[in-house]
């Protein structure tokens, strides 16, 4: 191991010259990423998304921390989707990219980071329903997503940090404000591509694909999941049941639903919907004494 040292006879002009010669000062951190800068070559090709952590409001009398979700394109800059929320949740982004397909079409591809609201499930699932090929960047890599990192920083500084937060009463008062931004930011001057993100987004966006239609991409954005239906007609969803049609006892069901909005949840079955109910025990006991007395 002595031999590893450099002796105290060595002067340090000397080992300044040996760092040089070798260039040794590039192999610093044998870690290090190899990056490059990348641009797509048009409107759709790629969009990137994230989410920022925002200051906290009171609304209501309860202090409630923000959460920022965006959606930029990779070619032109153009936000195509943007909401606030008091929670940063799988189902709030699936909300943020069906209204941005809905207004923008459908991109070829969607680069996001390993956070457990862009890598899930049902988020693969309605990128494969949809068309688009989700990609993850490297664990710990959030970096690789420059451009929606960078839109963060511009975000924070040209438009947040000249708000008057105490002032705001309610998220969707913060939301208006959010949508302002945007309009305002797509519609100015990018240094990075000399043009604004409008321009660029008109002048490129013919080849993106176009949903079918609403109601298609409705149902492409539906949560999906496959429950076994128990011998009492009933299948359980986070804790809560349901009643499904007595055809279906014994049988593997796919299930298709909005976390939000339970009422409209149903089982497709070989392309038809049957709707599910949430279990009410004091109605089916009424209803299984009506149909004992029929007999």
């Amino acid at each position: 191991m002595e031999e590893a040292f450099i002796p105290a006879s060595v002067s340090v002009c000397a080992v300044q010259r040996f760092v040089k010669k070798h260039d040794l000062k590039s192999a610093r951190n044998p870690n290090m990423r190899d990056r490059k800068a990348f641009e797509e070559d048009a409107f759709g090709k790629m969009w990137q998304a994230d989410t920022c952590y925002l200051p906290y409001i009171t609304e209501d009398g309860q202090r409630r921390r923000v959460y920022c979700i965006l959606i930029i394109d990779d070619h032109s800059r153009f936000l195509v989707g943007g909401g606030l929320f008091y929670n940063d949740s799988a189902y709030n982004f699936q909300k943020v990219l069906k209204d941005a397909v809905a207004a923008h079409g459908i991109p070829s591809k969607l680069y996001v980071d390993n956070g457990s609201s862009y890598s899930n499930g049902q988020l693969s699932l309605i990128c494969g329903s949809i068309g688009t090929i989700l990609l993850h960047t490297k664990i710990r890599d959030g970096a690789s997503k420059a451009k929606i990192e960078r839109q963060f920083r511009t975000l924070k500084e040209t438009w947040l940090y000249t708000l008057d937060l105490d002032s705001l009463s309610s998220l969707a008062q913060f939301n208006g404000l959010l949508k302002d931004y945007m309009r305002s930011y797509n519609t100015s001057l990018h240094s990075g591509i000399g043009t604004t993100p409008l321009s660029r987004y008109q002048q490129t966006r013919a080849s993106i694909r176009t949903p079918a239609s609403r109601e298609w991409l409705e149902e492409c954005f539906l949560n999906r999941i496959t429950r076994k239906v128990n011998k009492d007609s009933t299948v359980s969803i986070d804790k809560v049941s349901y009643d499904v049609p007595m055809q279906f006892i014994s049988s593997k069901v796919e299930i298709r639903f909005l976390p939000d909005d339970m009422s409209s949840a149903f089982i497709l079955y070989e392309g038809v919907h049957y709707p599910i109910r949430p279990t009410d025990k004091n109605e089916n006991c009424r209803t299984i004494w009506i149909v004992f007395q029929s007999f």
